[in-house]
């Protein structure tokens, strides 16, 4: 049975979400990832408009689509970061940035994640994908020295704010898709480990898979399958491509995406340096049957060329099973 493939919304919440499904349509996508931002999930209106979250529904089944996830990784970014500032004013909704008051930004922003969850479970969806921000990500140089008791405040930062977000989670149901990710509390493969030894391995709180930021790092994408894979809640396709020539370097120099003197940049589907056939290996390999999200970015490229062209490539690799073992036909029969 092939896989569903999803378009992930958040590069496209410019758009009105109609023209965003027709789009997606019209490119061979079987559903998409709504995002929380734009006019393509609103929480707030979720869970208090009456007849909202049907006229998504409707809007949906108009142009044949189904949705299988939410994300919400802007307001979540919010919930343990360290420094709130600018950056935040200008992605959150301007109820969550408030005054300002960065105390005030974090735990408004973990009660909007709670009300996600409840949002996610009103609309019949089971997984919310997103950020969950980072106490300590600044601290990543360990310069000046850092020591261990800075980290270990970090990681008991995060359970203590998400632990009653995930708390409701658990009561609606929901599950959280947190995406590895640097920026985040878990961004390679031994954070990762240590943000789930957090939480103590609860159920509500598991992973988006998201290669672009593994092979920048130089992390093995099929292998963080395998190992993480009873918490692989969902699935996002970007791609990353490295340039280190010596002069561009792995951090980006604080230049901007597309900038050909970085060391890395995002492309389009099959434009880099993932190998998504290994990939599509080991999720089948794994047993995961949620959908496949497409996350579209390329600075050199036009999204409405790139997303029906990565699509076509990536569906390339999404093998059907076999029904029987290739040295099954060596037997005797007998």
């Amino acid at each position: 049975m092939p896989r569903s493939f999803t378009l992930f919304t958040g590069q496209w919440a410019d758009l009105p979400l109609e023209e965003v499904c027709r789009i997606a349509r019209d490119a061979g996508y079987d559903g998409l990832e709504l995002a929380c931002w734009g006019d393509h999930f609103e929480v707030d209106r979720a869970l208090s408009e009456p007849g909202y979250l049907d006229g998504r529904h409707q809007l949906l089944q108009k142009y044949g689509l189904s949705c299988w996830a939410v994300s919400n990784h802007l307001v979540g970014q919010a919930v343990c970061d360290a420094i709130i500032d600018e950056r935040h004013r200008g992605i959150l909704p301007s109820r969550i940035w408030g005054d300002g008051d960065a105390e005030g930004v974090r735990r408004r922003a973990a009660a909007e994640m709670a009300d996600t969850a409840r949002a996610a479970a009103a609309f019949g969806v089971r997984t919310v994908v997103g950020f969950t921000g980072s106490a300590i990500w600044h601290l990543v140089a360990m310069f000046p020295p850092v020591p261990e008791s800075m980290i270990e405040r970090g990681y008991t930062d995060f359970a203590e704010r998400w632990n009653p977000v995930l708390d409701v989670f658990d009561a609606e149901g929901v599950r959280f898709a947190h995406e590895v990710h640097p920026g985040e509390i878990a961004y390679d493969y031994w954070t990762t480990r240590r943000a789930l030894e957090a939480v103590d391995h609860r159920g509500a709180f598991g992973l988006n898979f998201d290669p672009s930021h593994f092979v920048w790092q130089d992390l093995d994408p099929a292998g963080f399958l395998y190992d993480f894979r009873d918490r692989i809640y969902h699935v996002d396709c970007k791609e990353a491509r490295k340039r280190l020539d010596g002069r561009n370097g792995r951090l980006g120099s604080h230049l901007p995406w597309g900038d050909p003197r970085r060391g890395w940049d995002f492309v389009s589907a099959g434009h880099g340096d993932v190998s998504w056939e290994d990939v599509f290996r080991m999720l089948g390999a794994i047993g995961y049957q949620g959908p496949v999200s497409v996350e579209w970015e390329d600075a050199g490229m036009d999204r409405l060329a790139g997303a029906p062209e990565a699509l076509a490539r990536l569906k390339a690799f999404d093998y059907d099973p076999p029904t029987a073992s290739f040295d099954s036909a060596f037997g005797s029969g007998s």
